[in-house]
Protein backbone atom coordinates (compact mmCIF):
# COMPACT_ATOMS: atom_id res chain seq x y z
CA UNK A 1 0.00 0.00 0.00
CA UNK A 2 1.54 3.24 -1.16
CA UNK A 3 2.82 5.78 1.78
CA UNK A 4 2.73 9.77 1.97
CA UNK A 5 5.69 10.45 4.00
CA UNK A 6 5.49 14.27 5.98
CA UNK A 7 8.48 15.76 7.93
CA UNK A 8 7.11 18.33 10.69
CA UNK A 9 8.90 19.48 13.54
CA UNK A 10 6.99 20.34 17.28
CA UNK A 11 7.36 24.21 17.56
CA UNK A 12 6.35 25.95 20.21
CA UNK A 13 2.88 27.09 18.93
CA UNK A 14 2.46 23.15 19.48
CA UNK A 15 3.14 22.80 22.84
CA UNK A 16 1.80 23.45 26.70
CA UNK A 17 3.97 25.00 29.46
CA UNK A 18 5.59 21.84 29.86
CA UNK A 19 7.16 21.57 26.28
CA UNK A 20 4.94 18.89 25.32
CA UNK A 21 2.33 18.56 22.22
CA UNK A 22 -0.91 19.75 23.72
CA UNK A 23 -3.37 17.38 21.82
CA UNK A 24 -5.67 19.52 20.04
CA UNK A 25 -2.69 20.67 18.13
CA UNK A 26 -2.30 17.26 16.75
CA UNK A 27 -5.43 17.80 15.00
CA UNK A 28 -3.90 20.44 13.33
CA UNK A 29 -1.15 18.50 12.18
CA UNK A 30 -3.25 15.93 10.77
CA UNK A 31 -4.76 18.27 9.04
CA UNK A 32 -1.31 20.23 7.61
CA UNK A 33 -0.20 16.62 6.13
CA UNK A 34 -3.77 15.70 4.81
CA UNK A 35 -3.80 19.04 3.28
CA UNK A 36 -0.52 18.61 1.72
CA UNK A 37 -1.10 15.11 0.59
CA UNK A 38 -4.50 16.38 -1.57
CA UNK A 39 -2.10 19.14 -3.15
CA UNK A 40 1.09 17.12 -3.69
CA UNK A 41 -0.94 13.70 -4.41
CA UNK A 42 -4.65 14.14 -5.62
CA UNK A 43 -3.53 17.36 -7.22
CA UNK A 44 -6.42 18.84 -5.80
CA UNK A 45 -5.06 21.35 -3.33
CA UNK A 46 -7.58 23.10 -0.74
CA UNK A 47 -7.21 26.37 -2.37
CA UNK A 48 -8.83 24.63 -5.53
CA UNK A 49 -11.84 22.89 -3.91
CA UNK A 50 -12.73 25.58 -1.38
CA UNK A 51 -12.22 28.55 -3.84
CA UNK A 52 -13.11 27.33 -7.58
CA UNK A 53 -14.83 24.23 -6.63
CA UNK A 54 -16.69 25.46 -4.12
CA UNK A 55 -16.38 22.49 -2.14
CA UNK A 56 -15.24 21.22 0.88
CA UNK A 57 -13.84 18.10 2.70
CA UNK A 58 -15.05 18.13 6.73
CA UNK A 59 -13.98 15.09 8.88
CA UNK A 60 -17.14 12.77 9.17
CA UNK A 61 -15.00 10.36 11.82
CA UNK A 62 -11.78 10.30 13.40
CA UNK A 63 -10.51 8.02 16.00
CA UNK A 64 -6.89 8.82 17.84
CA UNK A 65 -4.70 7.10 20.11
CA UNK A 66 -1.74 9.00 22.05
CA UNK A 67 1.24 6.47 22.08
CA UNK A 68 3.95 8.53 23.54
CA UNK A 69 4.26 12.15 24.36
CA UNK A 70 6.00 14.29 21.83
CA UNK A 71 8.00 17.51 23.12
CA UNK A 72 9.16 20.65 21.23
CA UNK A 73 12.04 20.01 18.95
CA UNK A 74 11.00 16.82 18.46
CA UNK A 75 10.63 16.25 14.36
CA UNK A 76 7.62 13.72 13.42
CA UNK A 77 7.77 11.96 10.47
CA UNK A 78 3.92 11.34 9.47
CA UNK A 79 2.60 8.66 6.97
CA UNK A 80 -0.61 8.82 5.30
CA UNK A 81 -2.27 5.81 3.98
CA UNK A 82 -5.89 5.92 2.16
CA UNK A 83 -7.07 2.63 3.26
CA UNK A 84 -10.74 3.43 1.72
CA UNK A 85 -11.96 5.48 -1.30
CA UNK A 86 -15.95 6.08 -1.69
CA UNK A 87 -17.96 7.83 -4.17
CA UNK A 88 -17.83 11.01 -2.19
CA UNK A 89 -15.74 9.81 0.77
CA UNK A 90 -11.62 9.03 1.65
CA UNK A 91 -10.49 7.19 4.38
CA UNK A 92 -6.90 7.80 6.27
CA UNK A 93 -4.38 5.82 8.54
CA UNK A 94 -2.28 8.41 9.82
CA UNK A 95 1.05 7.49 11.68
CA UNK A 96 3.43 9.50 13.35
CA UNK A 97 6.89 8.73 14.77
CA UNK A 98 10.23 10.24 16.21
CA UNK A 99 12.83 7.96 15.56
CA UNK A 100 11.78 4.45 15.99
CA UNK A 101 8.93 5.23 18.68
CA UNK A 102 4.99 5.50 17.61
CA UNK A 103 3.71 9.20 19.03
CA UNK A 104 0.35 9.22 17.47
CA UNK A 105 -2.39 7.25 15.30
CA UNK A 106 -5.19 8.13 13.45
CA UNK A 107 -7.87 6.98 11.32
CA UNK A 108 -10.43 9.45 9.79
CA UNK A 109 -12.88 10.11 6.80
CA UNK A 110 -13.42 12.95 5.30
CA UNK A 111 -16.72 13.40 3.13
CA UNK A 112 -16.45 15.39 -0.21
CA UNK A 113 -19.25 18.07 0.10
CA UNK A 114 -21.13 20.73 -1.80
CA UNK A 115 -20.27 24.37 -0.42
CA UNK A 116 -23.42 25.50 -0.78
CA UNK A 117 -25.65 23.10 0.50
CA UNK A 118 -22.99 20.78 2.69
CA UNK A 119 -24.38 17.63 0.97
CA UNK A 120 -21.73 15.30 -0.32
CA UNK A 121 -20.83 15.33 -3.69
CA UNK A 122 -19.13 12.95 -5.96
CA UNK A 123 -15.12 13.28 -5.97
CA UNK A 124 -14.53 14.91 -9.32
CA UNK A 125 -13.03 12.08 -12.20
CA UNK A 126 -9.85 13.43 -12.36
CA UNK A 127 -8.85 13.67 -8.48
CA UNK A 128 -10.69 10.23 -7.95
CA UNK A 129 -8.38 9.14 -10.40
CA UNK A 130 -5.55 10.30 -8.64
CA UNK A 131 -6.30 8.83 -5.50
CA UNK A 132 -7.00 5.59 -7.00
CA UNK A 133 -3.62 5.90 -8.66
CA UNK A 134 -1.91 6.51 -5.20
CA UNK A 135 -3.51 3.19 -3.99
CA UNK A 136 -2.30 1.44 -6.52
CA UNK A 137 1.28 2.52 -6.01
CA UNK A 138 3.42 0.08 -3.87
Amino acid sequence: MAAFQYDQPVMFRHCDPAKIVFYPRYFEMVNTVIETWFEREANYPFLTMFDDANTGVPTAAIETRFHAPSRMGDMLNWTLQVTRLGGTSVSFDIDAHCKDQKRVSVVTTLVHVDGQTGKPKSWPQAVRDNIHNFMERT
